[in-house]
């Protein structure tokens, strides 16, 4: 591991995150919740928010999955999910559901850069972001599809999309010395 130059957990700590953090509102996979965990890891996230009936650390799939990320990446638990976005909110965020509705941004057309500091809600396996959430989000980030099923799974959505986030937003790389 000290080949691949990875960073140890008290320096991903102090090192400096991309000014994003995750909403998942009523995730009820465990492993899609550690795989998040992972994902956020990767890029430097700021924060995890876990509202609803979302898992938390230290579930056993959570934590078979997340390989140690639950203790990199700050997190948070919220009973309700809007009370975890006005509080983003009132910090200074802008928070953008990642859903298929109506007035959608396709992820290609969403520039990150436009926001000083991005929350990002990622919804239900099967019914998506909640409406409560819905109806107090900024706007929806949709990730094209092309195929027949037009769903993807949240820990694969969430990766596409952190990924094309973060490539477009200047962080610095930092040192893993």
């Amino acid at each position: 591991m000290n080949e691949l130059g990875r960073l140890s957990t008290a320096s991903f700590k102090t090192a400096e995150k991309l000014p994003v953090t995750i909403i998942l509102d009523s995730v009820r996979s465990g492993l899609n919740v550690g795989s998040v965990f992972r994902t956020a890891d990767a890029f430097l996230i700021e924060k995890i928010c876990l509202c609803g009936y979302t898992p938390l650390p230290p579930h056993r799939d959570i934590l078979k999955s997340a390989l140690g990320a639950t203790e990199s990446v700050d997190w948070q638990a919220f009973a309700d999910v809007k009370d975890c976005i006005t509080g983003l909110k009132q910090a200074g965020y802008t928070v953008w559901a990642v859903e298929q509705v109506e007035g959608s941004v396709l992820l290609p057309d969403f520039d990150p850069a436009n926001y000083e500091k991005l929350a990002l809600i990622l919804g239900n396996e099967v019914s998506g972001v909640s409406d409560e959430a819905l109806s107090v989000v900024d706007g929806s980030i949709e990730v094209p599809q092309w195929g027949t099923k037009h769903s993807l799974n949240i820990s694969v959505c969430a990766g596409i999309v952190i990924w094309d986030i973060a490539r477009r937003m200047s962080i610095p790389v930092p040192d893993a010395s």
